[in-house]
């Protein structure tokens, strides 16, 4: 069979399984499945053992300590203090309520690395708040989403531990990559709202003492420190980024139990098996979309793709363009961590042979399937937003297109000019 008839399988095997409501990870195997059918290379016993080959890696053992920390944050008032000391700074300002929405994401993004998990304290905090303060809930709605895809770009990032994996690319380097993009992804937000607000009649309000603000800045003291233990120690060397997830478990468990006291022995049963069920749908993805991977691999589909853009090596930046919509394309339909599993190790081939550095490549994956989890009609983390406030998802897509649209500005200003992302990279290495 032709790798162009391969294709075909994959194509129409994949959007078919989906299109029935099929899992994503079973789907992948499925395909992997039909994929083996039509190579002729059916066994059982490799698919068994591509399963397994899925989830046997170390540096895969991030993914569930970064859930496991996201969810003692979330428990023992890690997230909420940091929300308090947001608002004690900037919550006086007009619109106020949407600047603390924008930095408390961008601090979050920095210790959990889960969009869902950040999202859904974001929205369940905030979102009464700003219903209260008369702020249109489907703007605010739309901020918390925007404010929520911050968390895959700015370190620790789970996307790029799986991308790291997936792809065989350092994931310290991935790490430091996302830290300006991010930065750069909360300013463009601190843009968009400030346009927004000047739509909307809110009145401010009154600064708090400077005492004041230092209090609820003391308050998050210890949540402030996690970034800089696990930034701080991947940077010096002290641990990877596989004992970092361990060290970010550790001390969140620490800071809920011995620091805030707001957890008790009882409650950390729940919190285990919320961690739990989230690594085993991100673990079963992994091992589904080896299965499919393998089989993609095995018919050479990566030089069928390099065949049809090869025109596009000499232009690494129209390449980069091309895949870039093929990517925002593919990201309203899929999630991110399949996207990644599926289209990261038949692309960057790829990037690599027009010379663009794969670092800068695994940066721009993860923040294009990033905006895919606010872009209909799937959209993970508006559905998130959706279920926490109890809206209609019309209300939050129509709260999020303005938000959308800076990111993709972002999106393609990185894409034209690669330096945004290769020049603080080289300088914080």
């Amino acid at each position: 069979m032709n790798q162009a008839a391969v294709a075909g399988i994959f194509i129409v095997a994949m959007l078919g399984i989906m299109g029935i409501g099929v899992p994503m990870a079973f789907a992948l195997i499925l395909t992997g499945a039909a994929m083996a059918w039509g190579l002729e290379f059916w066994d059982t016993q490799l698919l068994a053992q591509n399963l397994v080959a899925g989830v046997d890696s170390f540096p895969l053992l991030a993914v569930p300590f970064f859930i496991l920390a996201g969810e003692l944050m979330n428990a023992g008032g890690i997230s909420r203090r940091i929300i308090a000391m947001a608002q004690a700074w900037v919550g006086h300002i007009r619109g106020g309520l949407g600047f603390v929405t924008i930095g408390a994401a961008i601090l979050m993004a920095s210790m959990s690395g889960s969009a869902l998990a950040d999202t859904a304290a974001l929205a369940t905090i905030l979102l009464p708040m700003m219903r209260k303060h008369g702020y249109p809930i489907h703007t605010s709605a739309g901020l918390i989403a925007s404010g929520g895809i911050i968390a895959p770009i700015i370190p620790p990032s789970m996307p790029f531990v799986i991308y790291g994996v997936t792809t065989n690319t350092s994931i310290s380097a991935l790490f430091i990559s996302g830290i300006v993009p991010g930065l750069i992804m909360g300013a463009g937000l601190v843009l968009a709202w400030k346009l927004e607000m000047r739509k909307i009649d809110l009145p401010g309000g009154t600064p708090l003492p400077m005492p004041e603000r230092l209090r609820f800045t003391g308050k998050a003291f210890w949540a402030l420190l996690m970034p800089v233990i696990i930034i701080g120690g991947m940077k010096s060397g002290l641990f990877t980024p596989t004992e970092a997830a361990v060290v970010a478990a550790v001390y969140a468990l620490v800071i809920a139990f011995f620091v805030h006291r707001e957890m008790k022995l009882g409650d950390l049963h729940a919190v285990l098996v919320r961690s739990a069920k989230t690594t085993a749908i991100v673990m079963f993805l992994c091992a589904g979309a080896q299965v499919a991977s393998y089989m993609v691999t095995l018919a050479d589909l990566p030089s069928t793709l390099a065949s049809w853009l090869g025109p596009l090596v000499e232009s690494p930046r129209l390449l980069m363009a091309v895949m870039m919509i093929v990517l925002i394309i593919v990201g309203t339909a899929l999630d991110l961590t399949p996207t990644i599993l599926i289209l990261a190790p038949v692309m960057l081939p790829i990037a690599q042979k027009a010379g663009i550095d794969p670092v800068y490549f695994g940066l721009m994956f993860v923040l294009n399937g990033a905006i895919g989890l606010i872009t209909p009609p799937v959209g993970t983390v508006l559905n998130v937003v959706a279920g926490v406030g109890r809206l209609p998802m019309h209300e939050v897509i129509r709260g999020v297109s303005p938000f959308l649209i800076v990111y993709a500005v972002i999106l393609a200003m990185f894409t034209a000019v690669p330096q945004f992302v290769t020049w603080p990279l080289a300088w914080l290495r």
